[in-house]
């Protein structure tokens, strides 16, 4: 399969299309590489469009009214199908396997971080550095300092604020007591390493 970065646009545009030919209009909201790469914060490859909510009308609303994306609308899935064959993408190359993150709950502010834009009949709402930096932080967590969800971080280079509000709601997402030291280590590892990069 095909790797999606270079193609990202076109296929999203392309699942648009197919959904505008069925007289359809959804609202999703992304996160991860795709997210950055799509608002130019950094310039990696990626494999995937992470789906971590479907917004309701109207569409562009602040707060945007979210709810959990699974399972996907039958028409979308029909495109997203489609679009991967004839892009030569992996079949999951749109998923929701980050909305499990709904379970632990988002970050409060994410409906008031979003920009959209619109391909045809698919609205993607692309998540701000705000969020961006909170869930890598996060996600940072679950592996080590050399995952891409570190790197990630370290390359949006976050300030000071950005990483003690990012902290304070990660450290909401684990009630475990050695979590909290976990989440400073990983914070005070960023902060030493961006001045590098």
């Amino acid at each position: 399969m095909k790797e999606l970065t270079g193609v990202l646009e076109p296929a999203l545009a392309a699942v648009g299309e197919l959904l505008a030919a069925d007289d359809v209009e959804v609202a999703l909201v992304v996160v991860g590489g795709a997210t950055l790469n799509l608002l130019g914060l950094i310039d990696r490859t990626t494999q995937d469009v992470d789906v971590i909510a479907l917004a309701s009308d109207p569409v562009g609303a602040v707060p945007a009214l979210l709810a959990p994306p699974d399972p996907l609308p039958d028409a979308l899935q029909r495109a997203i199908h489609r679009v991967a064959r004839d892009f030569e993408l992996a079949p999951d190359w749109i998923n929701t396997a980050i909305a499990r993150q709904w379970s632990q709950g988002l970050p409060p502010w994410l409906p008031h971080d979003i920009t959209w834009r619109r391909y045809g009949g698919l609205h993607v709402g692309l998540v701000g550095r705000r969020t961006l930096v909170a869930l890598k932080l996060f996600a940072a967590l679950d592996q080590s300092v050399r995952s891409v969800h570190a790197q990630d971080l370290l390359a949006l280079k976050p300030s000071d604020a950005e990483l003690d509000e990012a902290a304070a709601w990660v450290v909401t997402q684990d009630a475990s007591d050695s979590f909290p030291r976990l989440v400073t280590e990983m914070v005070e590892h960023v902060r030493e390493h961006r001045r590098d990069r």
